[in-house]
């Protein structure tokens, strides 16, 4: 168990992490969400309800859509695109392992199953990572315009305006104005990252060079 929560920890951590978090958003939420209630003249609800409501799941998903997003075009554009000095691009000047044919090591020991066999399997293992999240920004994409129609709708019917249908939600200027607003802040936060690790460094980070490294190498070793 000791090597197991060792080998594991980071992952351990963010998870933990982002389960405060949210569970935070939940309790934060629902007093935030009650205080509306009360304005409205309704009934407050419980956090057991509050989870279940579209004001919650709108922001929830609102924000994995944007990581969702970033994460995917992180890694599409790096697996092309260079930054001389930074650690968070290849060394445009060599030949980077990732960068191997993996059909040149099908008969690798311990290689994963896909490159083994070949074929359609491996073409789509090649590209497992970013499909995953795409997939991932299109599922949250969706389920913030469905939660956010609902949440759109409530407020429509305190103002005794009609309901929208969800594609009249998505492509209304308050939906795009949630999406537009995360994303920028994500895609400004990695230029951020990759430029800052050009010149500073965090010892011990796989995320930064060492600490010793010139500002011109490129790449996280040293």
């Amino acid at each position: 168990m000791k090597r197991w929560l060792h080998d594991n920890g980071l992952t351990l951590v963010l998870l933990a992490l982002f389960l405060f978090a949210a569970v935070g958003q939940a309790i934060a939420g629902v007093g935030q969400y009650n205080e509306e209630q009360q304005e409205h003249q309704q009934s407050p609800v419980t956090l057991g309800d509050y989870v279940l409501t579209a004001h919650y799941w709108e922001a929830l998903s609102e924000n994995w859509e944007s990581e969702f997003l970033q994460m995917a075009v992180y890694v599409i554009l790096t697996a092309f695109l260079f930054q001389r000095g930074s650690s968070e691009s290849k060394d445009p000047d060599k030949k980077q392992e990732v960068d191997e044919d993996p059909r040149d090591h099908r008969h690798d020991p311990d290689v994963p199953a896909p490159v083994r066999y070949g074929g359609l399997r491996l073409r789509a293992y090649e590209q497992s990572l970013s499909i995953t999240f795409v997939v991932l920004f299109l599922l949250s994409f969706l389920v913030h315009g469905i939660s956010g129609t609902f949440e759109y709708n409530d407020q429509q019917a305190q103002h005794g305006a009609p309901p929208v249908t969800v594609g009249q939600f998505m492509v209304s200027p308050t939906f795009w104005f949630q999406s537009f607003q995360n994303w920028q802040s994500e895609f400004f936060a990695v230029a951020a990252i990759v430029v800052l690790s050009i010149f500073l460094r965090q010892r011990g980070s796989p995320e930064s060079k060492p600490v010793h490294a010139p500002h011109r190498k490129t790449g996280e070793t040293g």
